[in-house]
């Protein structure tokens, strides 16, 4: 019954969350919407940001247990722009509230995980210093995060996959190529 009814306040705040922006929403509205009481919602969430984090932390494991090991980044960070589009209300009025941070803490996650499994993915038998590795993927994670970060201050419109997915085909050879070279046999 406990996660029926967690899911219900979830679920009744992912869908008002489409409807108006979150500075719009109660927790009064949430719980008229699921039909449970204040006390009820308190019990499980301190407050709206709470559930946010919750929302956002259970998708990240989600995407680490669906992207354990990662070949093409592009697969696990297509996921989450799809699964952003396909909520596009709810995202912009995350990402257009004043918890904007608590999503670009859960983008910035996705971006980390999704470059750091790559990264081991990619240099698997090999090695580079770390000093190295570390700046690849700071420098991967920072371009991916930022280009997202755009295109959802731009409301979503350009096709950030594409030209995501565009950019690093033109820098892996700069990758592959630097791996290479500075390999410590």
């Amino acid at each position: 019954m406990a996660n029926f009814t967690k899911n219900a306040i979830r679920e009744s705040f992912l869908k008002l969350l489409n409807e108006r922006p979150l500075q719009q929403i109660t927790v009064k509205d949430i719980v008229s919407d699921c039909g449970v009481n204040r006390n009820t919602f308190y019990y499980y969430f301190e407050d709206i940001p709470k559930l946010m984090e919750e929302i956002f932390t259970e998708d990240l494991e989600e995407i680490i247990r669906k992207y354990p090991t990662v070949e093409e980044m592009d697969d696990c960070i297509d996921e989450v722009i799809n699964s952003a589009l396909e909520h596009k209300k709810a995202v912009l009025h995350m990402y257009n509230s004043t918890n904007r941070e608590l999503y670009e803490q859960y983008l910035w996650n996705v971006c980390d995980h999704a470059i750091g499994t790559y990264m081991d993915t990619i240099l698997a038998g090999r090695k580079i210093s770390e000093s190295d590795n570390f700046t690849i993927k700071k420098y991967l994670e920072s371009f991916t995060f930022g280009m997202i970060s755009n295109w959802l201050r731009g409301g979503m419109k350009d096709d950030v996959s594409g030209m995501l997915k565009r950019i690093r085909e033109l820098r892996k050879k700069l990758f592959e190529d630097h791996i290479s070279k500075n390999e410590i046999k």
